[in-house]
């Protein structure tokens, strides 16, 4: 699975402004139903709901908020680049700066996995994190997210 099957370019938000956990999953919620169709309140009671199982913040500014939703017909990546690193409740207590949010079909079952575990192989790579946080606008961080690293098989 490439990480361009999840995200296309319009899923790319940089700088996002937010100053909290929920204003983050507010605005990636927001963009998400832009891009998929579905109801924005849906969506983000989705991924509070998940926030309320476990963290999602995995530890060294990234978060990979994700969730499942019936009415979805693909799995749907948003990648945000925060303009400043806010409190996630992350595993390692440090601040987050890059949010990749995953969401997929109920009916996704090991797809769903698959991607997770890809996204997260992506965002463990140090260098590939230095480069997102470099990177000035969505376009360039698109290209990152999309370039020949996700021909590593999920």
């Amino acid at each position: 699975m490439d990480i361009a099957d999840l995200i296309s370019p319009d899923g790319v938000m940089v700088p996002l402004k937010v100053t909290s956990k929920k204003q983050a999953l507010q605005a990636l919620s927001h963009r998400a139903a832009d891009l998929t169709g579905q109801n924005e309140r849906v969506l983000f009671d989705v991924l509070l709901e998940r926030e309320r199982l476990g963290t999602t913040g995995v530890g060294n500014g990234i978060a990979i908020p994700h969730g499942r939703l019936p009415a979805l017909s693909g799995m749907y990546g948003v990648f945000a680049r925060l303009a400043r690193p806010i409190n996630f409740d992350s595993i390692d207590e440090q601040p987050v700066d890059l949010i990749f949010l995953l969401l997929a079909p109920e009916s996704a079952g090991a797809d769903h996995l698959k991607a997770l575990a890809r996204v997260s192989r992506l965002l463990r790579d140090r260098g590939m994190c230095d480069k997102l946080r470099g990177a000035e606008t969505p376009e360039a961080l698109y290209g990152l997210l999309t370039s020949g690293r996700t021909s590593q098989a999920a």
